[in-house]
Parts: C-alpha cells; sequence; structure tokens
C-alpha cells in the first residue's frame, strides 16, 4: 500500500501539487487522470522519488521514502516495477536479455535461477517464441509486454506504468490493460497507472484519482466514476462522445426507457 499525505510541489511561483491526500490499496489498479498539465506527472515522479515534494508524506507500506538514507532508498526501489510510456527496451539486448537484465542486476540468484525467472515471466506475456528477437523486431505491443515482463522479473511489491498504451492501437491497448490489471490481482501488487486513455480508466479503474488544477478534485473507482457531480470530472469525462453515450444509456436503463 502507498499512501500520499498533503504532498504539495511548487516550481517556483507556480503551484504544481496542492495537499494531494490519497491511499492507493495492494491488488488494485490505482489511475490517476487528468488533463495535460494537472500535476499527473510531477505527482507520479514524487511518488517514486523522481522528484521531492515540498511538503508531505509518501509512504510505502508506513516507510516515508522522504526520510529514507540513500542505502535505504536503494533498496526500496528495488521493490518497485517500472513500464516506461516508450517500453525503453535496450536495443543491443534481445528481449531475453532485456528482461534478464534487473536480475543481473539486483539479483543474486544463480545464473540458473535468474534464466528460469526470465523465461517464466516471457511466458506470463505471452512472448517466450520472440525471446531471441531484438527489440526492433517487435511491434509496438509487443514490446510493451516485454516491457512488462522486464518490470515484474524482481518480483515488485510496486509497479508504476506511465502512460502504457501511449501509440498504440484500442485492442493492443486493450490487451495491455488486461495484462496489467491481471498482474496486479496475482502478484498482489499495488499498481499505479498514470494515463489520459478513458478506455483504461472504464476496462481497469479499480481505484481512480483525478487531478485538476493540481488539486485531488475527486477519486473513486469505475463503477461510480459516471456519476460524478464533479463539474471538472465531468467536463473532462464527456469530452468524450463515447462516455457521453455510455452515460445516458445508464441513466435510461435506470429510469427504465428503454
Amino acid at each position: 500500500m502507498i499512501q500520499l499525505e498533503g504532498i504539495s510541489k511548487n516550481f517556483g511561483k507556480q503551484v504544481v501539487l496542492n495537499d494531494i491526500n490519497a491511499t492507493f490499496e495492494n491488488g488494485k489498479t490505482n489511475l490517476i487522470i487528468g488533463q495535460s498539465g494537472a500535476g499527473k506527472t510531477v505527482l507520479l515522479k514524487c511518488i517514486v522519488g523522481l522528484l521531492n515534494p515540498d511538503k508531505g508524506k509518501v509512504l510505502y507500506d508506513g516507510r516515508n521514502i522522504l526520510a529514507l538514507n540513500k542505502k535505504e532508498r536503494l533498496l526500496l526501489r528495488r521493490e518497485m516495477g517500472m513500464l516506461f510510456q516508450n517500453a525503453a527496451l535496450f536495443d543491443s539486448m534481445s528481449v531475453f536479455e532485456n528482461v534478464m537484465f534487473p536480475l543481473e542486476m539486483f539479483s543474486d540468484m544463480t545464473y540458473k535461477e535468474k534464466e528460469e525467472r526470465a523465461l517464466s515471466c516471457l511466458e506470463r506475456v505471452n512472448l517466450l517464441n520472440a525471446r531471441h528477437k531484438s527489440p526492433e523486431e517487435l511491434s509496438g505491443g509487443m514490446q510493451k509486454r516485454a516491457a512488462i515482463a522486464r518490470a515484474i522479473a524482481l518480483k515488485p511489491k510496486y509497479l508504476f506504468c506511465d502512460e502504457p498504451n501511449s501509440g498504440l492501437d484500442p485492442q493492443t491497448s486493450l490487451i495491455i490493460d488486461e495484462l496489467i490489471h491481471d498482474i496486479t490481482n496475482e502478484l498482489h501488487i499495488t499498481t499505479i497507472v498514470n494515463t489520459h486513455d478513458m478506455n483504461s480508466v472504464m476496462g481497469i479503474g479499480d481505484h481512480i484519482i483525478f487531478l485538476s488544477g493540481g488539486r485531488l478534485e475527486w477519486q473513486g473507482n469505475k463503477d461510480n466514476i459516471l456519476d460524478s457531480d464533479s463539474k471538472y470530472l465531468n467536463d473532462f469525462l464527456f469530452s468524450s462522445d463515447l462516455l457521453r453515450k455510455v452515460k445516458e444509456r445508464e441513466s435510461m436503463k435506470r429510469t427504465g426507457v428503454q
């Protein structure tokens, strides 16, 4: 579980995050959504320790990352898996070598154990047959799946995904969403996804926080997000014709209109 207590961040006179309080639970896919400039990326960077907030605490199962020394932060980071927007695979390595990389860097397992773990992760994302290929030989969706395999190689307690569906077609995005959601449940990890994809929101949003102007404007889940009375959230959501039609259909069902 990750808890945010009063997270605030300024850049000069610009207030980017203003007193953010939220709890991200184990085994749930937690989404951070909002318009461009709402503070999503800055918040994610504060959570993983790439930026220090000006105020507040970031608690990893009770451990405040901001109070940890360099060695303690390094140990905590080994409990994190990262899925970057562009997959960030090493072009000079095969798919298998990419997944092996964090195991070689941070694990004290034998080579045989590392090999078995890497192959197991590739099998989980259905890429075992592509293990000898280079990243450039893979489609965008396959690259994201390889990146997920690498992210879970060290059996992380926490998984962070920055715009995981960026550049993918809707069908492939659905596959990536379901994979992230299933792995989160299977491994019972705390997953935080920074996204603007409304299909992800409605598909895997176990817990959602909506940022607007650096404030936490709303939080809930995919089942109640369409019933929000937040003007800012509704303006954000229903700029999509698809979601507007979904809400209209749900309203008709509740009133008995077919």
